[in-house]
């Protein structure tokens, strides 16, 4: 086959969308994803503890920092008066009077509650973002970006299965 330069183009374009369906979000955090130092939050628990206490689901986002399809989270249509606590440690991160509906498939707020979150760069799949970990025991809860609503102009896109709404 005599490869043309609309063939290679085609050919080309093709394994890009095939190779980023494949690893985005992928069964595997990308390489240069690590879990949070640890000793370095107040809440610690051995990895078979962790294992132990969270749903397979919430083990891979939390701890290995995967990323849950889009539109798969229940938390995304919640709608209730309460707050969305950490699912590792319980701890309180979002206000549902902070929550809004961004159209992403994916909990979003445009504010955390004091000290529940802290951020840290990430640099993974190419593209620089800002990683959001719970403060409390460093499981990764998502990204934030720079494209939400008023009054801050930022976008808490959170993975449900990382939290546990409490009802008011």
């Amino acid at each position: 086959m005599q490869l043309d330069r609309r063939t290679f183009l085609a050919f080309g374009g093709a394994a890009m969308v095939v190779g980023v369906a494949v690893t985005y979000p992928g069964s595997e955090p990308p390489a240069d994803a690590a879990p949070p130092p640890p000793g370095r939050f107040p809440y610690r628990l051995t990895d078979a503890q962790w294992r132990a206490r969270l749903t397979n689901m919430q083990y891979r986002v939390l701890r290995q920092g995967e990323t849950e399809r889009a539109g798969t989270s229940p938390l995304d249509r919640e709608h209730r008066r309460g707050t969305f606590h950490c699912a590792g440690c319980n701890n309180p991160l979002y206000s549902s009077a902070t929550k809004f509906e961004s159209g992403t498939g994916w909990p979003s707020f445009w504010r955390p509650l004091r000290g529940a979150v802290v951020e840290r760069a990430d640099n993974s799949l190419g593209m620089r973002r800002t990683e959001i970990l719970c403060a409390r025991c460093g499981g990764h809860l998502g990204h934030v970006f720079n494209d939400g609503p008023r009054p801050t102009g930022l976008r808490y896109c959170m993975n449900g299965a990382a939290m546990v709404f409490r009802a008011a």
